[in-house]
């Protein structure tokens, strides 16, 4: 046994043993399985003159010079208790700015502080979707994917709010639309409708996550994008905080904003003017460099699909169970009432078995989740769609 895991007893034995002579150092130390090294620490305890020499001491530091002083302490939770929305780094910037002559503890330190004050509330966890991975998706032709969102909003000379929405096909880089429209999903449903009625469908449309286009609902559908499956299109969105994957549609927002809203015009009406002449001359004029300095009007034609006046229902193979979501965003699923997405609301899903004993939940071919044996909805992601071919196939051609 480790002479340092030994009871009392056992030490005292082994200095019983040293002090009769009749053993050297090396054959005490083989004879109790310790080091030279440990033998001398606990001599030096015996001849210290500590009555409880053989007894473990505490191994934990008696002294940390860099604790922070109760008076620091107290000031940090006065801090919090004036600025109850302040958090660790913004706490320690506004005593630093009061007192910039004190060494104010690091955040992880006054988190720490507040922490055992009970001024710190845990946040719930919101269960993260089930991530299905990612999909590679270079358009290969125009319409087969467009990509849309909005240009940071800004106000006009006379204070009228515009939030230009706009819309660019992927392959040819034609400037579908620059629209001024209510940001939200009514607003632009109806702007989109104008648009599919005029021009056409595209195969897929590519977004950002946010509300109106998705949400964190199950397979990131939104209302709107229910809407999208439902016309046959579908909707892709980019990772999280991955705004290069949409970077063609990017780049043209900020020649967009160069051109015609620095400065503002003075009225909405004067604005979108500007915005009609842009998309004229980025259409029809500006040479584009990924089009071998072609203007996008070159490449780009109508879509050949329509839009139709009335959607049918989603077929569903004969293995699949079929519920219709209630308005609440729920299905009756086995004597239970099981929340699915509020996004699904009056529309027809269908559920297929799973091999882990659950069922798949799909919509138009889509899977959104799974309901497990317990009856629980695990939500899914949706699959990320990434611009990393196409952005490879750049590469390779520069080279």
């Amino acid at each position: 046994m480790p002479f340092r895991e030994s009871s009392p007893e056992q030490r005292i034995g082994l200095f019983r043993e040293y002090d009769t002579g009749a053993f050297t150092v090396t054959e005490l130390c083989a004879r109790h399985s310790i080091s030279r090294e440990t033998f001398y620490v606990w001599k030096r305890r015996r001849e210290s003159g500590d009555a409880q020499w053989f007894e473990e001491k505490s191994h934990a530091v008696q002294n940390c010079p860099h604790a922070t002083t109760d008076r620091l302490a107290k000031r940090i939770i006065a801090t919090r208790r004036r600025f109850p929305h302040f958090g660790p780094k913004k706490i320690k910037a506004w005593r630093t700015c009061e007192r910039p002559e004190v060494e104010w503890p690091a955040p992880s330190t006054i988190g720490d502080i507040l922490k055992r004050e009970g001024l710190v509330e845990a946040r719930r966890q919101r269960r993260r979707g089930i991530a299905q991975g990612e999909v590679m998706t270079p358009a290969a032709g125009p319409n087969d994917e467009w990509a849309i969102d909005f240009k940071g909003w800004f106000r006009t000379v006379d204070g009228t709010r515009c939030d230009p929405l706009t819309i660019t096909d992927a392959a040819s880089r034609y400037l579908i639309e620059v629209r001024i429209v209510d940001p939200t999903s009514a607003g632009l449903k109806g702007a989109l409708e104008r648009v599919f009625k005029d021009i056409g469908l595209p195969g897929a449309i590519r977004s950002d996550n946010g509300v109106p286009f998705g949400s964190s609902g199950a397979g990131g559908l939104s209302a709107l994008s229910v809407w999208w499956l439902k016309l046959g299109i579908e909707p892709r969105y980019i990772p999280p905080a991955s705004p290069q994957d949409n970077g063609r549609h990017e780049r043209m927002h900020r020649t967009l904003k160069a051109e015609t809203s620095k400065p503002p015009a003075d009225s909405a009406a004067e604005q979108q003017r500007r915005f009609d002449a842009f998309r004229r001359h980025f259409n029809e004029e500006r040479p584009h460099e990924a089009l071998d300095q072609m203007a996008p009007v070159k490449l780009w034609r109508l879509p050949s699909r329509c839009m139709l006046g009335h959607l049918d229902d989603p077929w569903y193979d004969a293995d699949h169970e079929v519920r219709r979501v209630r308005p609440t965003g729920d299905i009756k699923w086995r004597g239970e009432y099981v929340f699915v997405g509020e996004a699904l609301a009056d529309e027809l899903i269908g559920m297929v078995r799973h091999e882990t004993g659950g069922h798949i939940v799909r919509f138009y071919g889509r899977d959104l989740g799974l309901i497990d044996r317990d009856r629980r909805f695990l939500r899914f992601a949706p699959p990320r769609a990434r611009l990393r071919v196409a952005q490879e196939t750049a590469e390779t051609k520069q080279q």
